[in-house]
């Protein structure tokens, strides 16, 4: 009910604010000419989707990284997601890709997959005994190198600091249809794989070996769920650039109401997440309006306390 009551405040918030009676009007018998119907068909709505669709990736992508790594604050940054992603759009700017936004998006959705990929060789993820540790500070170390050469390619070339910083902000903002069409294309199937994976992340939380009494094949576990995590995170990060503590908060706080079982963790930190995600993006258009704040900065400023919150007060359920 909150997600719902949000999204449609997210079309009626900005610089202009819309009515409800011209977003029902927008929405049944649109008027072409009208300055505010055209914000909510061109602006607004696909905004508003583009949260949706990001904010389930993001909450089902957290979680799903929690049960592999039983890990209760991991989330897809620590396998190397952002940091491919941004490498891989650094690239692509610096080698005259002039492709566009959404062309980097997909440069940024290859570098997220690659990454993991690689995260996931190095920490054996893909042999009999997969390591959570492993995989985690494999993650690690390849977030660092590709940093730096990020950091490298954003020094020597100023044409690319200035065409990546309008992605590496986190926003949802200026998104078109074609973009929000293709994230939902993606993280509907990926998501429904998510949830569908619930009952052998139940018996992977309790130790591999555990797992396997229980008929839960280890390597097939692991590999779908790396699987769903590069998916769901990569399409996230590649339409609306790195968004911090959103599936990370999501998928700890509902730990925290419902407990470990991933029946229902899953699917209420997907719900959560949206709420997180829109509540953010809202608070970024009235902080400084008629100016805007990038939706990652309020994740920010929002999540970080609550984070150090919550670890602080040693609230966590074992996973």
């Amino acid at each position: 009910m909150l997600a719902v009551l949000l999204a449609i405040e997210s079309v009626m918030v900005g610089a202009q604010p819309v009515p409800p009676e011209l977003i029902w009007q927008a929405l049944t018998d649109a008027d072409r000419t009208s300055t505010q119907q055209l914000i909510v068909l061109e602006l607004r709505l696909p905004r508003t989707l583009l949260g949706i669709a990001v904010g389930v990736a993001l909450g089902a992508a957290a979680t799903t990284m929690q049960a592999l790594t039983r890990n209760p604050l991991a989330e897809p940054g620590l396998l190397g997601i952002n940091a491919g992603a941004a490498a891989a759009a650094a690239t692509a700017i610096s080698l005259g890709a002039h492709a566009g936004p959404f062309g980097h998006a997909l440069f940024a959705f290859v570098g997220a997959a690659a990454a993991a990929i690689v995260v996931g060789a190095l920490g054996g993820a893909f042999r009999r005994g997969t390591d959570p540790v492993r995989l985690v500070l494999a993650g690690a170390a390849l977030s660092v190198v590709l940093g730096a050469y990020t950091q490298v390619l954003l020094i020597n070339f100023p044409e690319v600091f200035d065409a990546f910083r309008h992605w590496v902000v986190g926003s949802l903002q200026g998104r078109s249809w074609e973009v929000v069409a293709t994230t939902a294309a993606i993280v509907a199937p990926a998501a429904a794989l998510a949830l569908l994976l619930t009952r052998a992340l139940n018996a992977a939380a309790l130790g591999w070996d555990t797992g396997r009494a229980l008929g839960v094949d280890p390597r097939r576990t692991a590999g779908l769920g790396l699987l769903v995590v590069v998916v769901l995170a990569g399409t996230a990060t590649a339409a609306a650039g790195p968004i911090g503590f959103v599936g990370l908060l999501a998928a700890l706080g509902v730990r925290m109401l419902v407990g470990p079982d991933y029946r229902w963790v899953m699917p209420l930190a997907m719900v959560w997440a949206v709420v997180v995600i829109l509540g953010a993006d809202i608070l970024a258009r009235i902080l400084r309006s008629p100016a805007e704040l990038p939706t990652s900065i309020v994740t920010a400023l929002i999540g970080a306390p609550v984070f150090i919150l919550i670890v602080r007060r040693r609230r966590l359920v074992r996973l």
